[in-house]
């Protein structure tokens, strides 16, 4: 390969990173990536990788790239959005093991499921030295819309508000810089945030500005702490702990981050042998943390993600979190300190005034308006991350980002309340065809869309951008809540209850529901109470019992079966995260769990479906 024999007698180090596409030295493309945050991390991984030469460590590198979910938004692709980071997981723990001799790894990732997979996978090797280094964000263009506005351009192109000329001018600026995850605090950036939470990243490391020197920086400091981790005995083990999950879920709702996260965060978890959060564990931490960073989509200002790297990030989310005194500070991060040491010594660097100075000449924006001191969030009306109705619809719970509901949509005591026509669909693609008044009878305002049998076992659980994209950019959209099985992306907003469970398929209530019936959501977004449920039909109003009773009489939705372009892999997936712990569970592969069942008998294929025993044998 032309490495220098004499070298090769170094302490190896392993990079693994999701890239994606090939480029020139010169940077210009070869071969396209499918998103922007996989395309520049392989320059992550050369900086990584030299910086680790350096040091007298041999570098090696593989990749297990990632999907774009806003690539397969609203097609058959996001079947295999979230078992595809199960899936990366993995390989990437094969990867680790492949290469026996390894001392410690490094991860590089951006993206919605390539970095939760990482973070599980690197989280399995409690015995290594090894961190994260998340892949950044892309600069948002000076004149235009961001990447999550510029999904809705179908939409919008439908109902005549932009024209082909204005739309594909849109599109072509929606990025201005060819690297990174999305501007807004999504999926994406929730789990760079997250990862660095937990302590897995050197400080200030999530929602770096892509392809920047600051960026490149990141890298460099990650194999100097990953080669002194290794030089002095810690592992990752020391980093990973209860404690250090509940800052990760403190950081989380205080940035406001997305609800996918709910689903990661328990992954990681499990992946390092901590016990994994609960949904109560989430709403007693979402009571007790204000939400703090005002940015895309959640406002009200909807600063773009560079502007809260540039406000301080975590660390300045954390220095809040500590004053509050809600911060477990003892906890280790990678570099070998406590938080407490860190934020002591952030508080007063040279890197935070100077980055908080260039946000105000540059875009003259104040750093404490973009990551907030509590005070200033109440005023600014800032509320609790997320809320989890419960009700007759939801038994076992579901999801709904509460701070992210409109204010004007809002009584004068902080609660969203509606009562709402039901709207019965079984695939998105009919509700998508209903919003844009293609098909059928148009969805309206003051009616609820209940979307059933797109949980895990009837499409992977998809994501539902698509719908909920209809729902806050388009006029008609506003008085329109939807209630599902499935999941949102992360710059979803608005009225929308996702993760019901049980799903339809399971034999959920949701799958019950029929198109007239009264729907009634009550989110108080203060207290973070919440509830979901059937309380009537057409103009006959019924009493909690009576619909309860209702419900039990009534046979399922017959149209609700599994997509009949379920890939085989997914079904077999959504079984085995079935019966290791569910959705709640991080929808992980459990091996006891999986085992137990096996012998009971529990796991098996659908008698109407052959195609994954087929495919298996």
């Amino acid at each position: 390969m032309g490495w220098d024999p004499a070298k090769t007698g170094r302490d190896p180090f392993l990079i693994l990173s999701t890239q994606g596409g090939m480029r020139a030295d010169d940077g210009t493309p070869v071969a396209l990536g499918y998103h922007t945050g996989h395309w520049e991390v392989g320059l992550l991984v050369r900086e990584a990788a030299l910086e680790l030469d350096r040091l007298g460590g041999l570098p090696f590198a593989a990749h297990v790239s990632d999907p774009c979910d806003g690539r397969t938004q609203g097609t058959t692709g996001m079947f295999d959005s979230l078992p595809y980071r199960n899936d990366a997981a993995l390989v990437l723990r094969r990867l680790v093991r492949s290469l026996p001799t390894r001392r410690g790894v490094i991860a590089v990732g951006t993206c919605d499921k390539g970095l939760p997979a990482m973070t599980m996978a690197l989280a399995s090797f409690g015995e290594l030295a090894g961190a994260v280094i998340p892949g950044g964000v892309t600069l948002p263009p000076r004149h235009g819309e961001d990447a999550g506005a510029v999904q809705t351009l179908g939409a919008r192109f439908a109902h005549g508000l932009v024209s082909l000329e204005e739309a594909a001018d849109l599109g072509c600026r929606a990025c201005a810089s060819p690297g990174g995850g999305c501007q807004f605090l999504g999926t994406a950036a929730t789990a760079q945030v997250v990862a660095e939470a937990f302590g897995l990243t050197v400080p200030h490391a999530a929602l770096a500005p892509s392809g920047q020197p600051i960026w490149l920086d990141v890298a460099r400091r990650t194999a100097q702490a990953v080669h002194e981790q290794w030089r002095e005995g810690r592992t990752l083990a020391d980093v990973l702990t209860q404690d250090a999950l509940e800052n990760a879920m403190l950081a989380h709702a205080a940035f406001g981050g997305s609800t996918n996260l709910l689903i990661h965060v328990p992954a990681v978890a499990h992946a390092a042998g901590l016990v994994r959060p609960t949904a109560a564990d989430w709403r007693r931490v979402n009571r007790a943390v204000p939400r703090l960073v005002d940015a895309l989509p959640n406002g009200p200002e909807n600063h773009p993600t560079v502007r809260v790297f540039l406000a301080g990030g975590v660390p300045e989310v954390m220095l809040h979190l500590r004053q509050l005194g809600l911060l477990n500070g003892a906890a280790r991060t990678v570099v070998g300190r406590t938080w407490d040491d860190l934020l002591d010594e952030w508080e007063d660097s040279e890197r935070r005034h100077r980055l908080r100075e260039r946000l105000r000449e540059q875009d003259g924006v104040d750093a404490d308006d973009v990551i907030c001191p509590p005070e200033r969030a109440r005023a600014k009306g800032m509320t609790s991350t997320v809320c989890f109705p419960a009700g007759n619809l939801a038994p076992n719970g579901s999801v709904i980002k509460s701070t992210a509901i409109d204010r004007g949509s809002l009584d004068p005591d902080g609660v969203y309340r509606m009562t709402g026509r039901a709207r019965v669909f079984t695939r998105e693609r009919d509700v998508i065809a209903a919003l844009k008044g293609q098909e059928g009878e148009p969805v309206v305002e003051g009616e609820v869309i209940v979307l059933a049998g797109r949980g895990p076992l009837g499409s992977g659980m998809e994501e539902t951008y698509q719908v909920t994209s209809f729902l806050r950019y388009l006029p008609t959209g506003r008085g329109i809540a939807l209630v599902t099985d499935a999941r949102f992306s992360g710059v979803s907003t608005g009225p929308c209850i996702g993760h019901v469970s049980p799903e339809a398929l399971e034999g959920g209530p949701i799958g019950k529901v029929v198109d007239g019936d009264l729907v009634r959501i009550v989110v108080d977004t203060r207290n973070l109470e919440a509830s979901v449920e059937l309380v009537g039909h057409g103009d006959e109003a019924w009493t909690a019992e009576a619909a309860a009773a209702v419900l039990e009489e009534r046979p399922m939705n017959p149209a609700i079966r599994p997509d009949d372009a379920l890939p085989a892999d997914t079904a077999l997936w959504a079984r085995l995260q079935s019966v290791s712990g569910g959705l709640w569970g991080g929808c992980v592969y459990d091996v006891e769990s999986i085992a137990a069942a096996l012998g009971a008998g529990a796991v098996d294929t659908p008698a109407t479906d052959n195609r994954l025993s087929g495919s298996l044998s």
